[in-house]
């Protein structure tokens, strides 16, 4: 029977890497990759949606959009045509726990792009013009992608009532009533407060002499003040605290099911077996819940289930669009009955080997670039304080039993422990 292991690993191999501390607290991992004449810079701040206050939601995502308005030295947007003028790509993601600042250029430019981040990382231009502006880009991101999309609310809606009173409460993209209330004291706080090199790890990856990349490290960052930056204090998640069903009218035309299960931080050993869990549960055509809802019973039209995994707790989430009269509830039914299933009966071997699989292919295609190679290394220490995980992630996915997988579904997935949220079409879009 195949197996991934051997045949995939050898693409990419042990990944080498070397890592250091700056005195102001910034934390750097180089990784030389001479097989091709290109470099990436990666930032990390660990700064996301859930270090927002009440009534303060989206400002993390707000701050990315900050970061490319310029600084000291730096024009308004000019960062993105110093790096495009320079043959290279610039980019900057949020999630709940981090905000990342991405460029891969020719390998020659690498002082150039550890320039620019260190020049906006000390004098960032926090003001009112720039962040009135980038105020109204956002609101405008969240009506396109969020309300005016079908379905678009979904994990706002999913995340508010699975964390009410708890971190992760709110969505990155934030609300529109705290968005238009957003001031710039509160947003020049935000920025003292996170964006400094205490909060932070710096990725060099790819065409590099480490010899030479430490140094230009130490030029340009060296001198940064840290800020001191004390995190908040997180409490854990509350598991088993009832089930919610709630019933969203949405501008839609067919009606969807989303269940969403608590589950344990991105540093709990179950977050393992639960992602194997949610692999045999509805990755993919060949899973059990496609089998069974879109195969046999014909009862939705598309269905799958994965994991939000953030740093303090997160969602098994599995969902599925149904038919324009496909009955909601029986479709949530079908659905439940799948996922009891894997708390009482045996997880069969092909079952747990294809999901291990597929969990390795996946992090194998994910380091086949020198970006994505820094991505896993910028996450295994900002979330894990241990970059080397890069190389025995995959052997903690392949020692995952099953009985690993039966005891974290009965200790997660269970009724109690859920968020259900059935996605109705508003009476006027029902197609008759």
């Amino acid at each position: 029977m195949f197996t991934a292991s051997a045949e995939l690993r050898t693409q990419t191999g042990f990944i080498e890497f070397e890592e250091f501390d700056l005195s102001n607290g910034l934390h750097v991992i180089m990784h030389k990759d001479n097989t091709n004449p290109i470099v990436s810079v990666d930032i990390w701040y660990h700064v996301g949606a859930k270090d927002e206050d009440y009534g303060r939601t989206g400002f993390a995502h707000l701050f990315e959009h900050m970061m490319f308005q310029g600084s000291e030295n730096i024009g308004k947007s000019e960062h993105f045509n110093y790096v495009q003028k320079a043959g290279g790509t610039v980019n900057g993601t949020t999630s709940q726990d981090r905000t990342n600042y991405f460029e891969s250029a020719p390998s020659n430019q690498l002082e150039l792009l550890l320039w620019l981040e260190s020049d906006r990382m000390q004098t960032l231009k926090v003001t009112q013009e720039n962040f009135d502006n980038q105020r109204e880009v956002v609101k405008e991101e969240k009506r396109m992608r969020y309300d005016n999309a079908p379905y678009g609310s979904r994990w706002q809606e999913m995340m508010k009532r699975a964390f009410k009173g708890q971190t992760y409460e709110w969505v990155p993209i934030g609300s529109m009533d705290d968005l238009n209330n957003a001031d710039l004291q509160y947003a020049q706080d935000f920025y003292r407060k996170y964006y400094s090199p205490d909060n932070a790890v710096l990725v060099i990856s790819g065409d590099i002499d480490y010899d030479n990349a430490r140094k230009l490290t130490e030029k340009y960052f060296s001198d940064i003040k840290p800020a001191g930056t004390v995190k908040n204090k997180y409490p854990e998640v509350i598991f088993n605290t009832g089930e919610i069903k709630d019933v969203i009218y949405d501008n839609i035309q067919l009606p969807a099911v989303y269940i969403g299960y608590k589950i344990p931080g991105i540093t709990s050993k179950e977050v393992r077996a639960l992602e194997v869990a949610s692999m045999i549960i509805g990755d993919g055509r060949s899973s059990r819940l496609y089998e069974n809802i879109v195969y046999k019973k014909k009862s939705a039209k598309s269905a799958g289930s994965f994991v939000w995994d953030n740093e303090v707790g997160g969602l098994l989430i599995v969902y599925a669009t149904g038919f324009k009269n496909t009955n909601s509830d029986s479709l949530e039914s079908d659905i439940t009955g799948l996922v009891n299933q894997l708390q009482n009966s045996e997880v069969l071997d092909k079952e747990l080997e294809k999901a291990k699989n597929s969990i390795e292919n996946d992090q194998i295609n994910s380091r086949q670039t020198i970006l994505g190679k820094a991505d896993a290394l910028a996450s295994y220490w900002t979330f894990h304080k241990n970059t080397a995980m890069i190389n025995t992630i995959v052997d903690e996915y392949l020692s995952v039993t099953k009985e690993d997988v039966l005891n974290a579904a009965k200790k997660y997935l269970t009724n109690n422990n859920r968020v259900i949220l059935y996605y109705e079409p508003k009476p006027e879009n029902k197609v008759n």
